[in-house]
């Protein structure tokens, strides 16, 4: 196997092509948010947390472990939490990148676009909303028309994308749940393989969920803790 190169440098992960098929993430100890306040729906770097990458990468590996079990596809391979790294399979993003968001209560972005109309902290219907990633844009929501219209989904897929996700979050929330703990809302991402299927990729971790406890939210690396012990 060549020796890995670095491909990307996302807000929060380094990508490196290992040869052979295989990439590999690396997991940094930044986070999204703004002035030192982490929000999973940011689209800037908001701080630096010791312990972040570690945690994040313990999480993925968690939760894609257990959607591989219960039949649902991923490019997870294998994972070194001690090295901070996870082998993936390699994917193509839709378009330049489309995030998937979950929601289960109204916080965040929701309430400050619809805040007329639903009061923060009201139940959802796991409710699903896309956004391209565009950084310079805000990372704008995309309806399902302007997705195939723009050529970033094919038809009949972001029906497929949907079904996915609300499969997916189901599975995480009921595992949650478990654990005491109430999802509102999470922040996926797809790809497609090389055969063209769409699978879930990116990670799944305390940075791209916010999380309840006794209806209060519970802070990332508290969250991890619970998960996974670390």
């Amino acid at each position: 196997m060549k020796d890995k190169v670095l491909i990307y440098s996302g807000k929060t992960k380094d990508v490196y092509d290992l040869g052979g098929g295989v990439y590999q993430l690396y997991f940094r100890d930044e986070m999204t948010g703004e002035d030192g306040v982490f929000d999973p729906g940011s689209n800037s770097v908001g701080l630096t947390m010791e312990g972040a990458g570690i945690a994040g990468l313990g999480m993925s590996s968690y939760y894609f472990k257990l959607l591989n079990e219960k039949g649902c596809a991923t490019h997870f391979i294998e994972s070194d939490v001690s090295a901070r790294t996870m082998n993936i399979k390699p994917v193509t993003r839709f378009g330049e990148g489309l995030e998937i968001v979950c929601r289960y209560v109204a916080l965040g972005s929701f309430v400050k676009r619809y805040g007329s109309i639903v009061k923060s902290g009201a139940a959802l219907p796991a409710v699903v909303e896309m956004t391209l990633k565009d950084d310079e844009r805000g990372d704008p929501l995309i309806n399902k028309e302007c997705l195939e219209a723009l050529g970033i989904l094919k038809p009949d897929e972001y029906e497929v994308l949907v079904g996915l996700t609300k499969r997916i979050c189901g599975i995480i929330r009921s595992d949650l749940a478990e654990k005491g703990l109430e999802l509102c809302d999470i922040k996926l991402e797809f790809g497609r393989d090389s055969h063209g299927a769409v699978m879930l990729i990116d990670e799944i971790s305390a940075g791209n969920m916010r999380v309840r406890k006794d209806g209060e939210i519970v802070p990332p690396l508290e969250l991890a803790k619970i998960i996974i012990g670390v």
